[in-house]
């Protein structure tokens, strides 16, 4: 059930991801990062549609690369590494932005359409919570990932920056809270 709870988390991550700097997620649903799916919590409505024209002008793949580590501090003061977790990357779009303010709030917002995944890149940290994110294009994204809590019945707050890519560079990205 841990396993079916952190790659649900971890796929929530990836559709909608937008520019915050964290909050709480939930369970299995094929992927928007703000959708907390499960909870009882009544679901936003998006009141931008998915702006296509907007994902239109935007490359899916470049020569670019993020790498970094994911790890959460708990309120007592313990470091978390986040293992085998999905790492998220997602340009940063109007879209994106309204479902960071939503999920800023504490609530969750509506799963974002499906066509948003196509420009979003992945990568699964290694046992020390490391990765690496190639192929993307030059632009602003969205770095996020969630680490499974002790117990695995729960995950930290999201926890995502943003950064800018030029082309071919590569960005090291502290992603912890």
């Amino acid at each position: 059930m841990a396993g079916k709870l952190r790659l649900g988390v971890l796929a929530l991550m990836v559709m909608a991801l937008a520019g915050c700097e964290s909050l709480s997620t939930g369970s299995f649903q094929m992927p928007d990062i703000f959708d907390r799916s499960g909870s009882d919590e009544a679901v936003v409505k998006r009141q931008i549609p998915f702006p296509a024209e907007e994902y239109a002008q935007l490359e899916k793949r470049g020569t670019s690369a993020i790498q970094g580590r994911l790890t959460y501090r708990t309120p007592d003061g313990q470091t978390l590494v986040g293992s085998d977790e999905t790492i998220s990357v997602a340009p940063a779009t109007r879209y994106a932005a309204e479902a960071a303010e939503v999920a800023l709030s504490g609530r969750k917002i509506e799963p974002a359409d499906p066509r948003a995944r196509e420009y979003t890149h992945y990568a699964e940290t290694d046992d020390n919570g490391y990765f690496v994110v190639r192929g993307i294009p030059a632009g602003v994204f969205y770095v996020a990932g969630s680490v499974l809590l002790p117990g695995g019945e729960s995950r930290s707050p999201i926890i995502i920056k943003q950064i800018e890519l030029g082309d071919g560079q590569t960005r090291d990205v502290d992603l912890s809270r």
